[in-house]
């Protein structure tokens, strides 16, 4: 096995939800030479026990 230097673009993010807010958080990465605006995903929220639209957020330390 090789290891190399890591040339990867690919950068930690977080994503919440658009309905309820700061309470549900998710980690992701994204590949930030190929997308280079605001992800978002549809993932199910267990606090609004429903299919939402999760937008891209910044971690907190």
């Amino acid at each position: 096995m090789a290891k190399g230097k890591k040339t990867d673009a690919r950068t930690p993010i977080g994503i919440k939800c658009s309905r309820c807010g700061k309470m549900t958080r998710r980690h992701t990465e994204k590949n930030t030479k190929n997308t280079t605006d605001k992800l978002e995903l549809n993932k199910y929220c267990p606090k609004c026990r429903s299919v939402q639209v999760f937008k891209e957020a910044k971690i907190g330390k």
